[in-house]
């Protein structure tokens, strides 16, 4: 130190780090609309068994996986699955990660057998893709049969409506659900155009009946077969990767087309 000089000064504080905001492609794909992918079964349950031993359980997971990564890859939503693996998840609990997140859209992915007493089984069984929405009372037979066995629970509760009267409550959840209904038949109509031409298709391949996974009063769902392990023809395809990736692209054409109405309206 030289002579006569002070003590030096008190080292000062370090300057806090200035904050950095969002990278601009982050918030963006933040503010996104978010679709949930629904793997049917999985973990303890099976679902469907083809006749060359085919699980639904991993069908469909490979075609959601699938499904994700065309989605992600468009830049134009978000995508969340109910199961990324090959574990079981309840219904409720399928609709309830949809709700939570207040998903733009909830598609069901299937691929299931014909009802026992609902058609022939191996080379004359229903054969071909198909979509659900919801309806109380299932639009045949068939779509009620594939309905109960799906089932296991119903899912209620959950809604944030605003705190006014009950009857008030009521008009507003009968509103929510007729506004989600069309969009469902929405989504329904422009993924059946994208399958059409493109994957065989069962015959009146929009149905609707009561499935639990459809019954989200404030997210539009559908429900898509994909095909049926209970048909040869089928089974084949889907052991596929190459014609998984082909339905892959055709659910993403339809979501597109659901998502860029939705955005634009």
């Amino acid at each position: 130190m030289l002579a006569g000089a002070g003590a030096m000064p008190a080292a000062m504080p370090a300057l806090a780090a200035p904050r950095r905001a969002a990278p601009p492609e982050r918030a963006s794909r933040a503010a996104l609309p978010l679709v949930v992918l629904d793997p049917g079964h999985g973990g303890a349950d099976p679902g469907a068994v083809g006749q060359a031993g085919t699980l639904e359980k991993r069908v469909v997971l490979a075609v959601a996986q699938e499904l994700r990564r065309r989605l992600e890859a468009g830049g134009r939503v978000r995508v969340a699955l109910t199961r990324n693996r090959d574990v079981f998840v309840p219904l409720a609990e399928r609709v309830a990660i949809a709700r939570r997140q207040e998903a733009a859209l909830f598609l069901s992915i299937h691929a299931d057998s014909a009802p026992p007493g609902h058609g022939a089984q191996g080379r004359d069984a229903p054969r071909g893709a198909s979509i659900y929405t919801l309806a109380e009372t299932a639009s045949d037979p068939f779509s009620a049969a594939l309905a109960r066995r799906e089932n296991m629970a119903d899912q209620a509760g959950g809604l944030r409506l605003p705190s006014v009267p009950p009857d008030v409550q009521r008009i507003l959840l009968s509103l929510m659900r007729a506004e989600t209904r069309q969009s469902s038949e929405r989504l329904a109509r422009q993924t059946m155009q994208a399958m059409a031409g493109d994957l065989p298709l069962l015959s009146n391949p929009h149905r609707r009946a009561g499935f639990v996974v459809l019954k989200a009063p404030d997210v539009p769902s559908a429900l898509v077969e994909i095909g049926f392990l209970s048909h040869p023809a089928d089974e084949a395809l889907l052991n596929r990767p190459a014609w998984r990736a082909r339905v892959a692209d055709s659910l993403a054409d339809g979501v597109h087309a659901f998502v860029g109405r939705r955005v634009a309206t």
